[in-house]
């Protein structure tokens, strides 16, 4: 079938239209999405990844679209019980190393205990070792060790939540896959593993990768994909983090 070029620039607005309609929050099955707001924080006192700026662009974006509004910090002084009264979510967006101080840190915990939520990518987990409180946000699953980048597969344990929903039941996905001290599978709800036969260098014999749970009054959800290029521009990837942040938002429920 042959279609002339107005019939294309037609079919190719439709489509966009619905690539764009594709991340709004109609998605979670509410008839509007509640407006909240996320801060998104990527100071960095140890490795900065590369990707921390495009990550911000895909959360910009999803804001944009999606009826949230997103500030940017790297200033650690933002986190003042004060400041942080106004956010719904705070996105640990490629952390690393030892970047509250105490006063910071207490802040954070009471906005956390005051029912907000917690979105960690990637190195969010190379953070604050010294820092229990943290630790149990996370899982307990801290950074150990990593081979090198390489493609490897995703096994979608959990295919009814949020920001699993989307993604294929086996993702695959070049990334740098974190090996963690310890496995957060009994402290958390693990919404997905690595297949460790995919790629070589993983040493853990359970190995969740996406997970989330319900921690001292709030919510925290965390990915442990968002290290390469090839990860920020993967399709799947603006849907999952989209997904991610409204359930740690409390707009979506994953019953």
């Amino acid at each position: 079938m042959f279609y002339k070029l107005k019939d294309k620039k037609i079919i190719a607005c439709i489509l966009i239209t619905f690539f764009i309609t594709s991340f709004s929050c109609g998605d979670c099955g509410l008839e509007s999405c509640e407006s909240f707001k996320v801060l998104v924080f990527s100071k960095t006192a140890g490795f900065r990844h590369a990707s921390i700026p495009g990550i911000i662009k895909v959360i910009q974006k999803l804001g944009d679209r999606n009826n949230f509004n997103v500030k940017i910090t790297e200033n650690s002084k933002a986190f003042t019980e004060e400041n942080l009264s106004q956010f719904d979510v705070v996105v640990f967006n490629n952390t690393t190393q030892d970047i509250l101080n105490d006063a910071q840190q207490t802040a954070f915990e009471h906005f956390i205990q005051g029912g907000r939520g917690y979105v960690g990518i990637h190195a969010a987990s190379d953070t604050e070792y010294d820092w229990e409180w943290y630790g149990g946000l996370i899982g307990g699953a801290w950074f150990k060790s990593h081979p090198e980048r390489q493609e490897a597969v995703i096994n979608i344990e959990d295919d009814e939540h949020p920001s699993t929903k989307m993604l294929p039941e086996k993702w695959k996905l070049f990334d740098e896959w974190y090996n963690y001290q310890s496995s957060p599978r009994e402290k958390v709800k693990v919404l997905a593993s690595l297949d460790e036969t995919s790629y070589k260098g993983g040493d853990m014999d359970d190995h969740p990768i996406i997970w989330c749970h319900e921690y001292d009054g709030g919510r925290a959800w965390y990915t442990g994909v968002g290290h390469t290029d090839e990860t920020v521009s993967n399709p799947y990837f603006a849907e999952h983090l989209l997904e991610g942040i409204k359930w740690a938002a409390g707009v979506c429920n994953d019953d």
